[in-house]
């Protein structure tokens, strides 16, 4: 396992937050005119557990990246299924909890069709 610098991890994972964050303040309007999940839910004020989620989805995301920045060279044919796994569980993963948590995906439905938003 490579060595990790946690502090940028979690510096990462802050920088990633807050700029969802803005990205949602500057397009949310515009965002709201075709999602009317989005919509409703921009009418209200979040809830404290979504936006846990929600950082604890940047701070997967940035480790991973991490992670395989670190392994650089050290890849074999088994590591290469291993960075597999983590860019679905870094990427896929955290974009589907982000869907059950906002737009109120069902994981069952969610399941189903990989990759594409379900509302």
């Amino acid at each position: 396992m490579p060595k990790l610098n946690y502090w940028a991890v979690i510096v990462a994972a802050v920088v990633v937050f807050v700029a969802s964050s803005l990205w949602y303040v500057v397009f949310g309007n515009e965002l709201a005119k075709v999602s009317p999940v989005f919509a409703e839910l921009q009418a209200q004020k979040p809830a404290a557990w979504r936006m846990l989620a929600v950082f604890a989805g940047s701070v997967v995301l940035s480790f991973v990246v991490a992670y395989l920045i670190g392994l650089k060279e050290d890849v074999t044919w088994m590591g290469a299924v291993g960075i597999g796994c983590l860019l679905w569980l870094g990427l896929s993963a955290v974009q589907w909890v982000s869907s059950m948590v906002w737009e109120k995906v069902v994981l069952r439905r969610k399941s189903f069709r990989p990759g594409t938003a379900i509302p």
